[in-house]
């Protein structure tokens, strides 16, 4: 089912362009958490951000094990059963539906994304599944067919958690976005994000990106990722950098603090 839904509401990857000359900020992630779905140019993008952020080495696995805590604490302590991921990125070890089902397999996830190069490589991913996964091609922006297409495979009478982790620092707009995916998940539902905070070293590398990336980078204070969790309950320890949100006891401890906010939080 999920292979056919895929096909009906995607563009071909045959027609799909990829530009390897420009980086792709799916792929510089990529790269950065040492991947091997990326170009040259990536892999240069990645060492411009390192050389003037060196904490960009250390964020992006504190990051994929943030992401495994949460989803963790979702289908685990929360106990839920649907997953909305938007802002999928490329596949790598620890992805949400591997680590969901493992706790349950009757876990259902949707990957948004309309990144093109994302596109190219979820088809295996589909493949390779043996649980309920989709990919959704939409765009964050455009809510309303974003709920729509997640609509046709989820259950919006039941708890959904939203994940989204990394995605708003590609968005101009967090709150009307934020707004509107709220207000169409019920009761018990949960918010998951990260955003990339502000800090001079990070401050020149997001500069940086913006004059060589096609997509820009917005960097946020805490008090605007507070103002989105506006309404909903805070899970304990609230709103603190990735590494110190519920750390396990293997997880790597880091000397300085990481440029990254994450939180989750639940709808009454």
């Amino acid at each position: 089912m999920s292979e056919d839904w895929l096909r009906a509401t995607s563009r071909p990857v045959k027609n799909v362009h990829i530009d390897t000359d420009v980086p792709n900020a799916a792929r510089v992630w990529n790269a950065l958490i040492g991947g091997r779905d990326n170009f040259e140019a990536d892999r240069r993008a990645a060492r411009q951000l390192v050389s003037v952020a060196p904490v960009m080495t250390q964020a992006a696995p504190a990051l994929r094990a943030f992401l495994r805590r949460v989803i963790g604490y979702l289908a685990g302590d929360a106990g839920l059963r649907q997953f909305l991921q938007i802002g999928t990125g490329l596949p790598a070890a620890g992805n949400t539906h591997e680590i969901a089902q493992a706790i349950d397999p009757a876990c259902r996830v949707v990957y948004v994304d309309n990144d093109p190069v994302v596109l190219s490589h979820v088809r295996a991913l589909l493949r390779s599944s043996t649980g309920d996964v989709t990919f959704l091609d939409a765009d964050a922006n455009q809510t309303a067919a974003l709920v729509a297409g997640a609509r046709a495979v989820l259950d919006f009478a039941e708890p959904i958690a939203i994940v989204m982790i990394g995605i708003p620092n590609l968005l101009a707009d967090v709150d009307g976005i934020l707004a509107d995916l709220v207000a169409a998940v019920p009761s018990g539902s949960y918010l998951a994000l990260m955003q990339l905070t502000e800090g001079e070293d990070l401050a020149e590398a997001a500069r940086r990106w913006n004059r060589i990336a096609r997509t820009p980078v917005f960097l946020r204070d805490r008090a605007t990722v507070t103002r989105w969790f506006t309404g909903l309950q805070l899970v304990e320890p609230g709103i603190v950098e990735v590494n110190r949100w519920r750390p396990a006891q293997d997880d790597p401890d880091y000397a300085v603090p990481l440029p990254l906010l994450g939180a989750i939080g639940r709808k009454p």
